[in-house]
C-alpha cells in the first residue's frame, strides 16, 4: 500500500481553512473597527451641539452618501464591477435602509443632544445587537447563555442611559437605539451580500442606488450659514471613511469569519471612540462611565464565547466568487 512521504505537506482541512478565514475576518474587522471608531466623534465634531450647531444632522446623514456614493460610481466604472441581479437589487435596497439612511441619521440627530462619550457607550452594545439580529435572521440558533448575554446588555445600556439622563430616558437614547437596529441589520443585510459580491462592491452599489434620494436632499439641506473648518474636516472623515471605505474592510471581514464572531472585535470601537472625543472634542469621561462601559464590553465578550459558530465556509454553499 502507498503511503505518503514524511516530508510531502499535509492537505489543509477543512477546519484549517475556517480557522485561517477567521483570522483573516478577524484582522480586517480590527481595521474596520479603528476606521469606524471615529464616526461618532467625527459626527459630533460636524455636526456641533444644540448650543453650538454647526452642520446640520440631515446635512451630514444625506451629503455623506451623496459624496461617498460620487467616489463609489466612479469606482464600479473603473474596476467594471458586474451589475447585480434582481434578488442582489432587493437586498442592496435593504442594506441602504440600515447604513445610509437609519444609521447615520438617528446617529446625527442623537449627538448633538448628548455627548460623543454617552453615545459611545449606548452604541457599545452594536456587536450584541448585530450578533442577535444575525443569528435570528439567518436561522442559526443560538446557546440560551447567548441570549442572556443580550438581554444583560441591554439592561446596561438601558440603565447607563437612565442614569446619565438624570434618573430619566432622553429623546436622544431613543433614536440611538433606532440607530442601532438600522446599522444592524445593514451589516448582517450587507455580510449576507459579500457571499455573492465583492465586499468593496456591495457597499458602493448601496451608495449608487441611494443617490437618487441622497443628491437632492444634500442640495435642499446644503449649510447657509458659515461652518467652521473643523466641522468640513469631520465631515469629510465620515463622507470617506465611515460611509464607504470602512465597508471595504468590514463587509469582507464579516463574510470571510461570519457575522456573529467576526462582529464582535466591535468590542473596542467604544473605547477607541471615547479615547478620540477627549482629544477633538474635549469632552471628559468620568469612572462611573468607564465601569458601565467595561460592564458591556465584558457581556459583550462573553457573548462572542458562548455563540454557536457558523456553518462551515467550506461548505457546498460557498460564493460563487471567489475573492482574492
Amino acid at each position: 500500500m502507498h503511503t505518503a512521504s514524511a516530508d510531502a505537506p499535509f492537505a489543509p482541512t477543512a477546519a484549517d481553512n475556517d480557522a485561517r478565514r477567521l483570522r483573516r475576518g478577524t484582522l480586517l474587522g480590527l481595521l474596520g473597527v479603528a476606521l469606524f471608531a471615529l464616526t461618532i466623534p467625527m459626527t459630533r465634531l460636524a455636526s456641533g451641539s444644540t448650543a453650538a450647531p454647526q452642520l446640520s444632522p440631515w446635512f451630514v446623514a444625506f451629503g455623506r452618501a451623496a459624496f461617498a456614493g460620487a467616489a463609489a460610481a466612479v469606482y464600479l466604472v473603473t474596476v467594471r464591477a458586474p451589475w447585480p441581479n434582481a434578488s442582489q437589487w432587493r437586498m442592496l435596497a435593504l442594506t441602504a435602509l440600515g447604513v445610509v439612511f437609519g444609521f447615520p441619521l438617528f446617529m446625527g440627530l442623537a449627538v448633538v443632544r448628548v455627548d460623543a462619550v454617552h453615545a459611545s457607550v449606548v452604541t457599545g452594545i452594536l456587536p450584541l445587537v448585530t450578533a442577535a439580529l444575525g443569528a435570528w435572521l439567518l436561522g442559526r440558533p443560538q446557546r440560551p447563555l447567548f441570549w442572556c448575554c443580550a438581554w444583560v446588555g441591554c439592561a446596561l445600556v438601558v440603565a447607563f442611559a437612565w442614569w446619565r439622563g438624570g434618573a430619566a430616558l432622553q429623546a436622544a437614547d431613543g433614536l440611538l437605539a433606532l440607530a442601532l437596529v438600522l446599522g444592524a441589520l445593514g451589516y448582517v443585510w450587507g455580510a449576507q451580500l459579500s457571499a455573492t459580491l465583492r465586499p468593496e462592491h456591495v457597499i458602493s452599489w448601496v451608495l449608487v442606488l441611494s443617490l437618487p434620494v441622497t443628491l437632492p436632499m444634500t442640495w435642499s439641506t446644503w449649510p447657509v450659514a458659515p461652518v467652521r473648518p473643523a466641522s468640513w474636516l469631520g465631515f469629510a472623515y465620515v463622507s470617506l471613511f465611515s460611509m464607504w471605505l470602512g465597508f471595504f474592510a468590514w463587509y469582507r471581514a464579516l463574510a470571510l469569519g461570519g457575522t456573529v464572531r467576526v462582529s464582535q472585535v466591535q468590542l473596542l470601537q467604544p473605547f477607541l471612540s471615547i479615547i478620540a472625543a477627549v482629544p477633538l472634542l474635549g469632552e471628559a469621561v468620568d469612572a462611573s462611565t468607564i465601569l458601565f462601559l467595561l460592564a458591556v464590553m465584558g457581556v459583550v465578550f462573553a457573548s462572542r464565547r458562548v455563540a454557536a459558530a457558523p456553518p462551515s465556509f467550506t461548505s457546498a454553499s460557498r460564493r460563487p466568487e471567489a475573492h482574492p
